[in-house]
């Protein structure tokens, strides 16, 4: 399961690099533009310190002592933890960013860099960010009110929502063409919908949105 996004925390800029230097740059150069920045002088220190599902995203160099900014890419992703990734790159290191690019990383950036094209990959990171979770709040209100309905609800919303017609959903159901009517009064209501239709879409986003974990 993807991991749930936790509220109330202010975005961060997770800054992964065994350099301190560079650390030290980078992190001066988030908050100057009023950024958050919390850096990791390895992969490692950063798995060991990190809250999982903590709004921000990451700076990650990709060649580092231990575990490379790669495996930790990958560490990440088979942890379900979507946090938008930048890589840093020298140019000898332009196939291993496309192979993170290809892995999931947002972009990657060549050092020596400039600092308004990091800053702008950065505010794209943290857009992307707000955008995941506002999908994943929408869907989770989704899901709380479908959870409202009664294992009958949901009979009839399946037969509904597949474009049976009211007495046909009856007769398979075993019951008046009148009760189904009556359920899917409650349905509409329980959802907060005015149609089927409405209640199709919302199915086929849950659908896609568990497809694709």
């Amino acid at each position: 399961m993807r991991k749930k996004p936790q509220p109330g925390h202010e975005p961060t800029v997770h800054i992964v690099d065994d350099d301190p230097g560079v650390r030290k740059a980078l992190a001066l150069l988030m908050r100057s533009a009023g950024l958050q920045a919390q850096p990791y002088e390895s992969a490692q220190d950063f798995l060991d310190r990190y809250e999982p599902g903590q709004p921000g995203c990451m700076i990650l160099d990709i060649r580092m002592p231990g575990m490379s900014g790669l495996e930790l890419q990958q560490e990440l992703v088979a942890r379900h933890d979507p946090i938008p990734i930048i890589i840093l790159t020298g140019h000898g290191d332009i196939p291993m960013a496309v192979r993170a690019i290809k892995a999931g990383a947002l972009d990657f950036i060549e050092k020596p860099f400039q600092n308004g094209t990091l800053l702008s990959l950065v505010e794209t990171g943290l857009k992307r960010d707000r955008t995941a979770r506002a999908e994943y709040s929408r869907l989770r209100d989704i899901d709380r009110r479908l959870a409202r309905l009664t294992p009958r609800e949901r009979e009839v919303m399946e037969h509904l929502i597949h474009g049976e017609l009211s007495k046909v959903a009856a007769a398979e159901l075993g019951i008046s063409p009148r009760t189904v009517e009556i359920h899917r009064a409650r349905i509409l209501k329980k959802l907060g919908v005015r149609s089927i239709a409405e209640i199709v879409r919302m199915t086929l986003q849950v659908k896609s949105q568990t497809n694709g974990l």
